[in-house]
């Protein structure tokens, strides 16, 4: 079993149905989701757009292998509507996004997977909900 620890954002449409239908499909298809933060209104970080940003974070507790769980994010973002992934620190407004920010103590360095979120003590959207399950 792996705790898996992912940050949700979101920024086009209904930002709070967004984040829970996300946190609804982690739970149908990734595994227990036993801690939520709470949600945070924040600027675009990278970039520059009118619409903000709500983001939180879940603990996930799951069977699934950590490349599993990469795949299994990736197609809840296509099934929400995501059709770009940012590339290049090119970034772009989302239906929604999920990182893998930590799985246990796991150290995962590929060229398309990196764990921990190699970005993530830089963004406060991430690290203030992160903390709030991490107690």
């Amino acid at each position: 079993m792996y705790k898996v620890y992912l940050g949700l954002g979101t920024n086009l449409g209904n930002r709070k149905r967004n984040i829970r239908e996300a946190i609804d499909k982690i739970g149908e298809q990734i595994g227990v989701v036993k801690r939520q933060s709470a949600l945070y209104e924040t600027e675009p970080w990278g970039y520059s757009s009118p619409n903000h940003y709500i983001n939180s974070c879940v603990l996930v507790l799951t069977e699934m292998a950590p490349r599993q769980v990469l795949e299994a994010t990736q197609k809840i973002e296509r099934e929400m509507g995501r059709t770009m992934k940012s590339v290049d620190g090119e970034y772009f407004d989302r239906i929604i996004d999920i990182d893998i920010l930590l799985i246990d103590d796991l150290k995962i360095d590929e060229p398309d997977f990196k764990v921990p979120h190699p970005l993530m003590e830089e963004r406060d959207f991430v690290m203030k909900p992160l903390k709030e399950i991490l107690k």
